[in-house]
């Protein structure tokens, strides 16, 4: 199920900030977006070993969390809008063992209107 997102959220020629409602819940809750950004590359940075970073809709209100391994926010009765896989074999290759880096690049390929629809459907 987190590759499946995972693919379904990234698309070339991406990135930017989302809009509309999903815009006005990031900053509704996190304070801006940059503010967003900052609290899901420390979930995903601080997240030791393999595992994932995400944002999820928990009781219709967005949150950051990660998982281990090949854990969901699913498990937890939440669902995930937008997820970072952070285990090795997706970043070692081009990032070496400079995760933050691939942290930070992986906003350029977000589609935020597919994460916009999958928070329309989970709020």
């Amino acid at each position: 199920a987190n590759h499946s997102l995972f693919w379904q959220v990234i698309a070339p020629n991406a990135g930017g900030e989302p809009t509309g409602e999903l815009a006005d819940a990031i900053t509704g809750k996190f304070g801006s977006f940059d503010a967003f950004k900052e609290e899901f590359a420390k979930a995903a940075t601080t997240r030791f070993g393999s595992g994932w970073a995400w944002l999820a809709v928990n009781n219709g209100e967005l949150e950051v969390t990660s998982t281990p391994n090949q854990d969901s926010p699913l498990m937890e009765g939440k669902t995930p809008v937008l997820g970072l896989d952070v285990w090795e074999h997706a970043y070692y290759l081009n990032y070496q063992n400079r995760r933050p880096e691939y942290i930070n690049s992986f906003w350029n390929v977000v589609n935020w209107d597919e994460v916009s629809k999958r928070y329309s459907a989970a709020k």
